[in-house]
């Protein structure tokens, strides 16, 4: 079992008090077993996904500099490929997404969409492929420029919804404005209410809330989803939805997988099919609407995965 806590006597306003803390800015970690808990690493892909998991060492720096200039640069994959033993999930697979546009993921169950996802985050190691942001090279330092909100939200029992963000904001050693920039994002994803509450005691739809809160705090150039409307509100989509156009205006690059293809074909300015773990489809919406005589994203898929 892994427990963090982070000490920070800086609280929401309007919020319900806790237990006292410690001094301002202390960082306290509370390991049990023989994990050991990176404290000023800015991996947010490992932050997101390593929950109950044996970890493994990362450096402990933050997001380059470079990261805001390079927001605008998008991520080409080449030849990427990843094999659970004599299952090839993801086969040959070579796409882009642009900096400030969204690629849409698609595919029916088991396409190796995922297993994508994980293997662009630094959390699974592909056999073959690589991975280029702008002219730089990505390797094992990839979690430094790509954050993922995995399907299944996971937060740390120990940890406040607040401190989750005071997490965020020292291992990424972000600037004193992250605080504004926090107290807005639990405003907007409607949780201020939670921002006292420890996360064992989150909803599911509130776990994901913060993870959503805690990766666009961060600000990594690239940003992987992976069903993120799962579990959330009608508000709460309408919300993910306006953050993730502010992204794109930003100039991120995002990667969004879903089943919902409705809410793909309003929200995504590219998307990528795949089925049994190959690229099917590879194209611009506005190519898929109008150059298939008018049909919709659903019938393009049905047609390409049957």
């Amino acid at each position: 079992m892994i427990a963090v806590r982070v000490a920070d006597e800086r609280k929401i306003p309007g919020a319900p008090r806790v237990e006292p803390q410690p001094k301002r800015g202390d960082l306290q970690l509370i390991l049990r077993g023989d994990h050991r808990i990176p404290s000023s690493s800015c991996n947010l892909s490992w932050f997101l996904w390593a929950r109950g998991r044996p970890i493994r060492r990362v450096r402990p720096e933050p997001f380059p500099k470079s990261s805001s200039a390079m927001s605008s640069t998008g991520l080409t994959v080449e030849h990427l490929t990843r094999r659970y033993g004599k299952l090839t999930a993801v086969d040959d697979l070579s796409f882009e997404a642009a900096g400030g546009a969204i690629l849409g993921l698609l595919g029916p169950n088991g396409a190796g969409k995922t297993t994508t996802l994980l293997c662009l985050a630094g959390l699974l190691r592909p056999n073959a492929g690589s991975m280029m942001l702008g002219d730089r090279q990505l390797g094992a330092d990839r979690g430094r420029f790509v954050a993922l909100i995995p399907e299944t939200p996971e937060v740390y029992a120990m940890l406040t919804v607040w401190e989750h963000l005071v997490f965020v904001a020292k291992s990424c050693r972000l600037g004193p404005e992250w605080e504004s920039r926090g107290r807005d994002l639990l405003r907007r994803l409607d949780i201020t209410d939670k921002a006292n509450t420890l996360g064992e005691a989150l909803s599911k739809g509130m776990r994901q809330k913060t993870l959503i809160a805690c990766t666009v705090l961060a600000g990594a150039p690239v940003l992987l989803l992976d069903e993120p409307m799962i579990g959330l509100d009608p508000k709460g989509q309408r919300e993910l939805r306006s953050i993730l156009e502010e992204l794109r205006a930003e100039g991120t690059a995002i990667i969004l997988s879903t089943h919902l293809l409705e809410s793909a074909e309003a929200m995504c300015d590219n998307v990528l099919v795949m089925n049994k773990g190959r690229a099917v489809i590879s194209a611009p919406i506005s190519e898929l609407r109008f150059g298939e005589l008018g049909r919709s994203l659903e019938d393009v898929f049905l047609e390409a995965t049957k």
